[in-house]
């Protein structure tokens, strides 16, 4: 299992460069994400949470299956919005609901190269959208409320102060 980086680590605020090269090393990685993401309880992981600095995520949503997303680009997303509780594997144990559009379309690429599109909805939609924003630096956290990210970031230093201490 690999260690996952959580809130304060500085790659979760970076924007992520694009995978160039597809080889044996990007595929043992993305195995090993699966294995972390499997034993942490997650639907989704981002090469930056376990410290890559690479546009790549991957997601294990139910009704969907697994996937590999590789340089992901949201290239549509609906008018209609959906609001659901979100967690993270990078902030864990806190949990806060979040808008976000109902759908999107996504172009990647596999992990042979090879160009997809996927048109999500649900869960995969929202998965989608979370690992996303991780390439850009981007955490749940951020699209709450400023009144609401000040809770979350107080919480999240009252639980790694008693980590710390216990």
């Amino acid at each position: 299992m690999l260690d996952i980086y959580t809130l304060g680590d500085e790659i979760l605020r970076e924007r992520c460069k694009p995978v160039k090269v597809f080889d044996s090393a990007l595929t043992s990685l993305i195995d090993a994400m699966f294995v972390t993401m499997a034993e942490a309880n997650g639907v989704g992981l981002a090469a930056p949470q376990i410290g890559a600095d690479i546009r790549l995520f991957v997601v294990d949503v139910p009704e969907w299956g697994k996937g590999v997303f590789i340089n992901p680009q949201i290239i549509e997303t609906s008018v209609e919005l959906s609001c659901a509780e979100e967690g993270c594997l990078s902030v864990p144990g806190l949990f806060h609901d979040v808008e976000r559009p109902a759908s999107v379309v996504v172009q990647a690429q596999d992990v042979n190269g090879k160009v997809f599109t996927v048109k999500a909805d649900g869960l995969l939609a929202r998965a989608i959208q979370h690992e996303n924003d991780h390439l850009n630096g981007v955490l749940f956290i951020d699209r709450l409320e400023q009144g609401e990210q000040e809770k979350m970031q107080k919480a999240w230093e009252k639980r790694s102060r008693r980590r710390r201490s216990g």
